[in-house]
């Protein structure tokens, strides 16, 4: 494609770039449009020429179908912008372009960096604002969001995976609430998350999936649900949880042969939930103890010491404690260099953290399918993190009950 330029336009546009010398890119991109359009119009022709079988003006006479002139249209490509084009016609209707498919208003590729920005926080109100900025073109948010349905189906094929090639050991289970428009109202929606660790201490999320999660009959049919999809429930030796209502009891259920490990930090925020705060740090510091113990009898034999000294000041808080301590110490039945990781279901917090920052700038999640859809963009980018980082081959981290009562 060769652009031509006349010397007294050469001239003229000299003098104009001498008082705004941007004007120079607004021109080349103007005429790189034009001659674009054109080489797309002309494409199609030829291609309209060979539906037919013969050259404009020429006749045969067994011919039925002919030209019929053209109609304009508008259609957007990367890097350039919006382009005027004049797609040939037939008479009998029957001519579809193929090079610049009726109804298509863009490239792939801009659809492609559409759903892009969106995976990585941008809304689809932002985008469709800053659009004729970036693409030459103002796109609606309905528009954005069409160009994500491919998305959608991607996800659904990769939440509902096969797993029996993965041999998973520890399931984190744990619930968390999304806000997200159903209907026309702003609701606060749980989804169901489990994170699997394989014997090689991989992390995989194996799946999430939005429903009550105070409900014991719907944690029953996601556990289901992952067994169906492949997962050896023989080979799961331990749940780490929270003590969500039905979970532990139905977890045992599905999985006999494992073992239930109760988030400590959720344990911690109940127990300090019943101390005043005058009491909050030492009472802290003393469960600290206890589940930073060298052995599940030292842990047993601080409890004992955290009875006698909190006993009569804050009952409720001991008894608190006394209900969930063994399912705290659980971990102590596992290999060592295991129990950092195995001690709290922060693995999920952690995910529930990430896909609040990446939705901040959004508002709002615009349903279920854009939640699934980021929490899989999510879900990859820290299985990518965790493949460097496997369970028993970490640095040992802080304490997590430090922050307790900040």
């Amino acid at each position: 494609m060769e652009i031509k330029i006349s010397v007294p336009e050469v001239v003229s546009i000299f003098k104009e770039i001498q008082t705004a010398p941007e004007r120079i890119f607004e021109i080349i991109r103007a005429d790189l449009r034009q001659n674009v359009g054109n080489y797309l119009t002309e494409l199609m022709n030829v291609e309209l020429s060979q539906f037919l079988g013969r050259e404009p003006y020429e006749r045969k006479g067994d011919c039925t179908n002919y030209r019929n002139g053209s109609y304009e249209r508008k259609f957007t490509m990367k890097g350039i912008g919006e382009v005027a084009l004049r797609v040939p016609r037939d008479r009998q209707g029957q001519f579809h372009s193929q090079i610049i498919p009726r109804g298509k208003q863009y490239e792939d590729a801009i659809r492609q960096d559409l759903s892009l920005m969106f995976l990585t926080g941008v809304s689809t109100r932002t985008l469709s604002m800053i659009s004729k900025r970036l693409l030459g073109r103002k796109v609606s948010p309905a528009e954005i969001s069409n160009a994500n349905k491919e998305l959608i189906d991607a996800v659904e094929h990769w939440r509902n995976r096969d797993l029996s090639k993965e041999a998973i050991k520890y399931l984190f289970i744990d619930g968390v609430n999304f806000e997200m428009r159903v209907g026309k109202s702003i609701e606060k929606v749980p989804v169901l998350v489990v994170i699997g660790v394989t014997e090689t201490g991989h992390r995989l999320v194996l799946g999430f999936q939005a429903g009550d999660k105070e409900s014991s009959t719907t944690w029953r049919e996601f556990f289901k649900d992952l067994k169906a999809r492949g997962l050896d429930s023989s080979k799961v030796t331990l749940g780490i949880m929270d003590g969500l209502p039905g979970l532990e009891s139905v977890f045992k259920q599905e999985f006999p042969k494992a073992k239930v490990q109760r988030c400590q930090v959720h344990v911690a925020r109940n127990v300090l939930a019943k101390v005043p705060k005058k009491f909050k740090q030492e009472v802290a510091d003393d469960m600290r103890s206890i589940f930073y113990a060298s052995s599940k009898k030292k842990a047993r034999e601080l409890f004992e010491g955290f009875v006698s000294k909190w006993e009569k000041i804050v009952p409720s808080a001991v008894r608190c404690l006394e209900r969930s301590l063994d399912a705290c110490l659980t971990f102590f039945s596992f290999p060592e260099e295991e129990w950092i990781s195995l001690r709290t279901t922060n693995i999920i917090e952690r995910l529930n953290k990430e896909f609040r920052r990446r939705t901040r700038p959004m508002e709002i999640v615009a349903g279920e399918h854009a939640c699934y859809t980021l929490l899989a963009f999510i879900s990859l980018k820290m299985e990518l993190h965790w493949r460097s980082n496997p369970i028993g081959k970490v640095a040992s981290n802080l304490p997590v009950l430090q922050s307790m009562t900040q």
